[in-house]
């Protein structure tokens, strides 16, 4: 079956019911009728599949159990003590043992009775294994970054666009209500006409090193070939598959600038009102990346020594990722603790009443993203979204590492007059992984 061009599985099951209803005795009993307030038929349940399940993945997992209308029948993943942790988990939910393990995602892919994935491996498969999921007619939740480059961002955005799948980039902050809040008043208009918007990030840094080699387990225990895919490869180390793979070159993003940067800029970008767009220069200088919008509007990129700890500059109560937008008559900031602070204190009133929650909580970015797939809308953190705010990112970090200002042209996404900055748009990708998101 083409699932680009025919009715999936879940709407063909939907309407058979609906029609069976009509013609013949009323089968379908109400939930309420069954005394069963959260019974959810069948019929109307997605189902989901797993692509990678390390520590973030099962806290997203988690999330997304307890809604009723999604059931989890299958996990993938490179390691088998996190194919069984995962099983685990997903089993005791339900009270079975349903749940299917995979070493090779492609096998989950390949299953037609899954509807959704969510892809939560390491940075370097995020973006193959969602195109490649797109093409199999499964509708995709990425963690971000979403992208290890920017050409990969952009093949990514350009995939949902041609299949005509649903996609959720994994910037949960988009569906956080403080932080919705901090945007609805920066674009009201009663900061005054914006103009600097300042999102927190990672110190970039490089490591191209190569932990000592240690010899390889067997495929069964951990695939390390599958586990490196499209990155280039190195000898096997434990520390790698254990999640000690960031900031090294050849796995992570944007030299470490997209792991928060991913989230602030993105909400930088809403803010100013620019989900089309993209600023059009970049200057690195020690300890941030100004970038500047073509209507005069910069954005800080500000580099964090201690981003865990100390936060020079910000409202340390607010917490992690902050973000803080100015006006000319006023400004705000929030946080992943998820309170809110502004100036002039008379703006106080515009910032209360909503639903204090941590900016980590992904349940209603999963609402969000499950939601879409039913109705076929469009998702808070769609591909649009995800395209621009992430080429935003690579860019700063491109800055930061030639040590120049960069000139970019937003709509053709090209750097201006800089080969050498364009050259580093993508990067090769090992065989045979290096067709993977398009074959």
């Amino acid at each position: 079956m083409n699932k680009q061009n025919q009715t999936s599985r879940r709407e063909f099951l939907r309407r058979a019911s609906t029609a069976s209803a009509a013609l013949s005795l009323p089968w379908i009993v109400s939930a309420s009728v069954l005394g069963q307030p959260n019974y959810v038929a069948p019929s109307d349940k997605l189902t989901l599949g797993v692509i990678g399940i390390g520590p973030r993945c099962t806290y997203d997992l988690t999330a997304m159990l307890k809604l009723d209308d999604i059931q989890c029948v299958a996990i993938a993943d490179v390691q088998a003590s996190r194919r069984d942790a995962g099983k685990a988990l997903v089993d005791q939910h339900y009270g079975n043992r349903d749940c299917k393990l995979y070493r090779d995602f492609r096998e989950l892919l390949a299953r037609d009775d899954i509807d959704t994935v969510i892809v939560a491996t390491g940075d370097r498969w995020h973006a193959p294994a969602s195109m490649m999921a797109a093409k199999a007619g499964k509708d995709v939740y990425s963690e971000k970054p979403c992208g290890l480059t920017i050409e990969l961002c952009q093949q990514l955005a350009d995939t949902m666009q041609q299949t005509g799948r649903v996609f959720q980039a994994g910037t949960q902050r988009r569906s956080v209500p403080n932080f919705q809040q901090a945007v609805r008043l920066a674009q009201s208009g009663k900061l005054g006409k914006i103009h600097t918007l300042y999102a927190s990030v990672y110190m970039p840094s490089i490591d191209t090193t190569w932990l000592p080699g240690e010899p390889t387990p067997a495929p069964e225990v951990v695939d390390w070939n599958l586990w490196l895919g499209p990155a280039p490869w190195r000898p096997y180390n434990r520390k790698y598959v254990q999640g000690g793979w960031r900031g090294y070159w050849d796995f992570d993003s944007g030299a470490k600038l997209l792991d928060w940067g991913a989230h602030t800029v993105d909400l930088c970008q809403w803010a100013n009102q620019a989900d089309d767009t993209m600023p059009v220069e970049f200057e690195p200088a020690e300890k941030n990346v100004t970038a500047r919008y073509a209507n005069g509007v910069k954005l800080v990129l500000d580099f964090l020594e201690t981003p865990f700890g100390q936060r020079p500059g910000w409202v340390q109560e607010l917490g992690t990722c902050p973000v803080r937008f100015v006006g000319d008559e006023g400004w705000v900031e929030t946080g992943d603790n998820g309170g809110i602070e502004v100036s002039p204190a008379s703006l106080k009133k515009e910032v209360e009443g909503y639903k204090k929650t941590v900016g980590l909580d992904v349940s209603a970015h999963a609402r969000n993203f499950f939601d879409c797939v039913k109705s076929r809308g469009i998702t808070n953190a769609n591909p649009k979204v995800m395209r621009h705010s992430h080429i935003a990112c690579h860019t700063a970090a491109l800055a930061w590492l030639l040590k120049r200002k960069l000139t970019l042209d937003p709509v053709k996404e090209e750097f201006v007059g800089d080969a050498e900055a364009n050259g580093l748009k993508s990067r090769p990708a090992r065989d045979p992984w290096k067709l993977a998101g398009n074959a």
